[in-house]
Order: structure tokens, then C-alpha cells, then sequence
């Protein structure tokens, strides 16, 4: 096991270093030279599209709102990356990681806009009614390379069904661990089962069971979270000052240039990031095409502020709670056990059994928005005779997620490195070349709000446009 995960460890580092970093940044920094910054010039209109609701279909049946869309995504985006992820980064990377992890936000924000808007505007309409899209129906829509979009669902359904919920599974048996500790060989195999047990009776009831259950565990979670890490900023508020400047040093700092931390900051900043905002990625536009909204334009809006508030919200806290116990880093153990013992030392052990609430939730939470994105996938790849490949697919999901109660901390987070940079190599090198459409679509979306109205897309609007299916008058 050692000498697999320190193969993993070496291809990470190549990949990421000279790969995937350097076109991370460059792609976020086009889209939003671009956009004329649209992440942050657009943000009061953010919160304005998160509210709008949509309406029944003609069956009466209930569409996927703005907000329900945005929550599908929130499950999987907020997950144990704010706690388990963040840990990590500062452990691996030291304080300096998480100035890195705000730059990779801000900047990434603007490759969340143009994915998901991308993904509306390329969307098809389910056969339940509902709508499902994503990178790999942009890929063949868009650019007309139906084997790239086949290589991304084959990707993000192995990426998210499967390793990603295994990485879920494996930060909730370490917390529960934590919490009641007892012998780890009942205690896994037993979590593992219920895990696998509570997810399945989600998994097959569908898009709108999926979102009905989101829509309540998200705003939850995270304000059960918040309300801890504000109870540590409150007890530790001298704290703040010393907490930023180790952040701000860290990655800046003379001492670490010279020394070349200052590289390790970086790239666990950026690789954490996107594992927890998931900005570029091309997984969150698969929730972002299921909402039924008037202009392809306000999904992308959404899904933007989704990262501000993954990372400049859940994933601050995270960082403020374990750096305000000025824990020795050089001896910590990686993960949710050190977020753990930071609030146990902050509030008492009573705050570390709040926290495996917390996780339990928000890596529940996580796993459905993963088989989610999996599904939508599978759909693509397969077509109409799919209902048998995605029975079969959801009972892999649950033996994944059991075996991952059983794995390896290190392995696990390592492989979900490798397969999520491949993922989004591939969604990158699609949406460079079609961010132009994005930026004529935001474009027309600016004209409408100037003109005093609640923008409304159509296809006749830019009948030069091939591949749109949903957007008829």
C-alpha cells in the first residue's frame, strides 16, 4: 500500500506542477479578462437569480429550481474538502495554502460561469421530464466530438461515483472514530453499511428526490457548521490578526520563497481548491443543467457564487478553526481528525461530536450529488437503453462507498488527485474554445437586464448556433 501511494504521490506532483496548474490558472484568468470580471462585477445579480423559481410542467410535475439546481451542486461541492481537504492543504502545504486557495476561488469563479452556462444552453430534456446536461453533452453539441464527451462521462462517473464517494466514506469513519472510538474492524464494515443503506434509498427515487433531500441537508449543514466556526472566531477573536499574517506570510513570505515552500503552498492550495469549489472541474454544470431557468446566463451566475461560498465561506472557517490552535504541522495527522482536534481544543470535546454531525451530513450530502453527476453521464453514454446500466451502476456506488469506509486515508485522497486533474484536463480543453458562445451569451443576457427586462433566452436569438435542443420559443 506504501509503495502504490507513493507512485500515486509522484505522478500527482508532474501532472499538477507542469500540467494542470500553469492551464487551471491560465483558463481562469482569459475567462475573466473576458467577462470584464464577471464573478465579481455580477454579484449582486448572483443573488438575485438564486431566488427565482420555476414553474410545473405540463404534467403538474415540479421542476428543478435555480436554488434546487444550485443545492445538487452544493451537496457535492460542500463536503468533507471544507474540513477533511482544508486540513490537508495546511498540513501538506502549511497556512500559506489557503491564500491559495482564495486566489484559485476568485479566479476560478469565472471558469464556473462559463461551464455551467454552457451546460444549460447545450442541455436535453429527460425522459422523466426534467433536464440533464453537462461537459460531455457541450463537447458533442457544441464542438461536435461526441468520443471527448464519451471520454469525460467515463471519467467523471468513475471520478465521482466512485472515488470521490469513497473519499466521503473514508472522512466519515475517521470522525466517527474520533467521537466514539472503539475497534475499527466492527466500527468501518458498520458505518460503511449504513452509509451504503441511508444512500440507496435516495439514489433510486430520481432528480427530484435527490434535490428535495439537498435542498433540505445543505442550508442546514452549513449553518450548523458556521455556527461552530463563528462560536471559535467569538472565543478567539485576538487571534484574527496573527491567523491572516501566518496566511498571508505563508504564501508570500521571504522565508518561504527562499526555502521553496512557497511551491508546496501553491499546489496544495490550487489542488485542494478545486477539489472542494470544483471550479473548471465540469462536474457542478451536470447540476446546473437540471435547473429550469429563462436564460442560460443565470445558472452560470449561480454556480459562480456557489464557489465564493464554498471557499471564501466554509473553507475559511475551516482554516481559522485549525489555525487559531497553532497546531504543530509538522506532526499532524492529515484530514478531518485535525479539524477535529483543533475544535476540541477551541470549545471541548462536545464540539468534536457536533463536527461528526457536520461531516456525517456533509459527506451524505456530498455522495448524492456525486451519484448524480454519475448518472447524468451514464445517460449520455448510453441513451434511451440505460434503466439496467444504471441499476447496476448504483449498486457499484454502494459497494464503492462501503469499501471506502475501509480504505486508506492517504491512498484515497491521492487517487481522487489523479483521477479529478484528468477530469479536468479534459472538461478545460472544451471549454476554452467555447467560451466565446458564453461570453455572446452573457453579452445578451447584459443587454435584456439594461433594457429594464427579466432576460429571456431563446435560439432564435443566435440562429447560428447548432446543437440547442431545449430553448424553442
Amino acid at each position: 500500500m506504501d509503495t502504490l501511494d507513493s507512485v500515486i504521490v509522484d505522478i500527482n506532483d508532474v501532472f499538477w506542477s507542469y500540467l494542470l496548474i500553469p492551464l487551471v490558472i491560465g483558463a481562469g484568468l482569459y475567462f475573466t479578462v473576458r467577462s470584464k470580471v464577471v464573478q465579481l462585477r455580477m454579484f449582486p445579480e448572483m443573488i438575485r437569480v438564486l431566488g427565482d423559481k420555476a414553474e410545473p410542467d405540463a404534467h403538474g410535475r415540479k421542476a428543478v429550481s435555480s436554488f434546487g439546481a444550485f443545492t445538487i451542486s452544493a451537496a457535492a461541492r460542500v463536503g468533507t474538502g471544507n474540513i477533511a481537504g482544508v486540513a490537508a492543504a495546511i498540513t501538506l502545504g502549511g497556512p500559506g495554502a489557503v491564500f491559495w486557495m482564495w486566489v484559485m476561488a476568485t479566479v476560478g469563479a469565472a471558469s464556473a460561469f462559463v461551464e455551467s452556462a454552457l451546460a444549460q444552453l447545450y442541455k436535453v430534456r429527460d425522459y422523466d421530464g426534467t433536464f440533464r446536461g453537462g461537459p460531455a453533452y457541450y463537447m458533442q453539441r457544441g464542438l461536435g466530438k461526441r468520443w471527448l464527451g464519451v471520454l469525460f462521462a467515463v471519467t467523471i462517473t468513475v471520478t465521482f461515483g466512485f472515488v470521490f464517494n469513497a473519499v466521503q466514506a473514508n472522512t466519515i469513519v475517521a470522525v466517527v472514530g474520533n467521537s466514539i472510538g472503539g475497534d475499527a474492524s466492527w466500527r468501518e464494515p458498520v458505518v460503511g453499511l449504513v452509509l451504503a443503506a441511508l444512500l440507496g434509498l435516495v439514489i433510486f427515487g430520481g432528480v427530484r428526490r435527490i434535490s428535495s433531500v439537498t435542498q433540505v441537508l445543505v442550508p442546514v449543514m452549513a449553518v450548523l457548521y458556521l455556527l461552530l466556526g463563528l462560536a471559535v472566531v467569538v472565543l478567539n477573536i485576538t487571534d484574527f490578526p496573527r491567523v491572516l499574517a501566518d496566511i498571508v506570510g505563508g504564501a508570500l513570505g521571504f522565508r518561504e520563497v527562499a526555502g521553496g515552500a512557497i511551491g508546496t503552498a501553491i499546489q496544495q492550495g490550487i489542488r485542494r481548491g478545486m477539489f472542494s469549489n470544483e471550479a473548471g472541474l465540469g462536474s457542478s454544470p451536470n447540476a446546473g443543467a437540471a435547473a429550469d431557468v429563462s436564460h442560460p446566463v443565470k445558472q452560470g451566475l449561480v454556480q459562480s457564487l456557489g464557489v465564493f461560498f464554498d471557499t471564501m465561506l466554509i473553507c475559511t472557517m475551516t482554516a481559522f478553526i485549525i489555525l487559531t490552535t497553532n497546531p504543530d504541522l509538522a506532526g499532524a495527522r492529515q484530514g478531518a481528525d485535525l479539524t477535529q482536534t483543533s475544535l476540541n481544543a477551541s470549545l471541548g470535546n462536545w464540539a468534536g461530536h457536533v463536527l461528526t454531525v457536520v461531516v456525517f451530513m456533509l459527506a451524505f450530502s456530498s455522495m448524492i450529488g456525486n451519484y448524480y453527476y454519475g448518472q447524468s453521464n451514464i445517460e449520455f453514454i448510453t441513451g434511451d437503453e440505460r434503466k439496467w446500466v444504471l441499476t447496476a451502476f448504483r449498486v457499484l456506488v454502494l459497494v464503492v462507498v462501503f469499501l471506502g469506509a475501509l480504505g486508506s486515508v492517504s491512498v484515497v485522497w491521492n487517487l481522487a488527485d489523479v483521477f479529478m486533474g484528468f477530469m479536468a484536463l479534459v472538461n478545460l480543453v472544451a471549454i476554452i474554445p467555447l467560451s466565446r458562445v458564453a461570453f455572446r451569451l452573457l453579452e445578451d443576457y447584459r443587454e435584456q437586464r439594461r433594457m429594464g427586462l427579466d432576460p429571456l433566452f431563446v435560439r432564435d436569438r443566435m440562429p447560428d448556433l447548432g446543437g440547442v435542443e431545449c430553448w424553442v420559443r
